[in-house]
């Protein structure tokens, strides 16, 4: 059993290194590249759920049980292979500043690097509950606070209290802080993008409408990021995007959220392929692919059009791909 617990440590020291990588990418200047990353996988035990392996990766739980549907979150069977969802679509949003799409909690931060490239950093976060949610809106940065107390509002006391969790009206910085130890103030009263002291709530609905991250990405984004950064939060439960001739799209479960009709995945997807097909009339779309990647909505990428390059190509394609619409 000793051996086994260090080889787990091991283990867990080694794939927590490269995930940080993973999660950085460079932003060329050609026009279609609206995707980054490279999906991995990994063994999972009996002994850990998918949250374990979410944590293990630095990815959200929506996101790792999406990915893998076919895996028991909670009781996966020894060996199981899961998917590590890192290849995503950008969001339809200006790339600049922070990026957050609350659908996919997923957080986008662009930036010049030392060597002037473009670059985007993904990081996966946790959103506002489905009867509290993270507001949709165009605002920015107008602080930065490291190791932040926390003010609780009376409506949060109120609802702690009644639960006979008493809380106090100043919780200092420390270990039972839940806005761990950096903090990023937004110019919407009592809205933040913050840290954690639990770390297995990312890539939930569980906040009072702020941004949750995990300690490691709010401290490395902290320093990254200045006063008056552009933030714009947006709800795309899809995604379509080109990488080279490609025509990809990605598809996640709408937030449930009280009092608010979500978008209906099928005809908003339709509409954004037909209209790509007005402007674009020779690419080629797979619909039965399409019907699949909204059914199945793993958040994955899934390639469902071609544009080609030559009549040559398009006869070559147009039998592999159906363009029709047929069910």
């Amino acid at each position: 059993m000793k051996r086994v617990s260090v080889f787990g440590l091991l283990l867990l020291g080694l794939c927590c290194l490269p995930c940080q990588a993973q999660n950085r990418h460079i932003l060329t200047s050609e026009i279609n590249t609206d995707l980054v990353g490279r999906n991995s996988s990994t063994y999972v035990s009996r002994e850990e759920t998918l949250i374990d392996v979410a944590v293990r990766y630095q990815l959200g739980y929506n996101m790792i049980r999406s990915a893998n549907p076919g895996i028991d979150a909670w009781l996966p069977d020894d060996g199981s292979r899961a998917l590590l969802p890192f290849n995503v679509i950008l969001p339809d949003a200006p790339r600049k500043g922070i990026v957050i799409n609350t659908a996919e909690m997923r957080l986008y931060f662009y930036r010049k690097d030392e060597q002037n490239n473009n670059t985007v950093t993904v990081y996966p976060i946790s959103v506002g509950r489905r009867d509290w949610a993270t507001p949709l809106t165009e605002t920015r940065v107008t602080l930065r606070i490291e190791h932040p107390p926390w003010y609780p509002p009376e409506s949060i006391r109120a609802e702690h209290a009644a639960r006979g969790d008493v809380l106090p009206k100043i919780v200092p910085a420390g270990p039972d802080n839940p806005l761990g130890d950096y903090l990023l103030a937004l110019a919407i009263p009592s809205y933040f993008i913050h840290g954690t002291n639990k770390r297995f709530g990312i890539g939930m609905q569980v906040t009072h409408g702020c941004i949750r991250m995990y300690p490691e990405h709010i401290e490395e984004l902290y320093n990254l990021v200045s006063v008056n950064t552009p933030v714009t939060i947006v709800n795309q439960p899809y995604k379509v995007g080109w990488k080279d001739e490609m025509l990809y799209l990605e598809v996640h479960h709408p937030l449930e959220l009280d009092g608010v009709v979500q978008e209906e995945n099928r005809t908003g997807i339709a509409d954004k392929l037909t209209s790509i097909l007005e402007e674009l009339p020779e690419v080629l779309i797979d619909w039965n692919r399409v019907d699949v990647a909204i059914k199945n909505a793993t958040g994955v990428p899934v390639q469902v059009g071609i544009q080609p390059h030559s009549l040559s190509d398009f006869e070559f394609y147009r039998n592999h791909i159906r363009s029709d619409r047929s069910n």
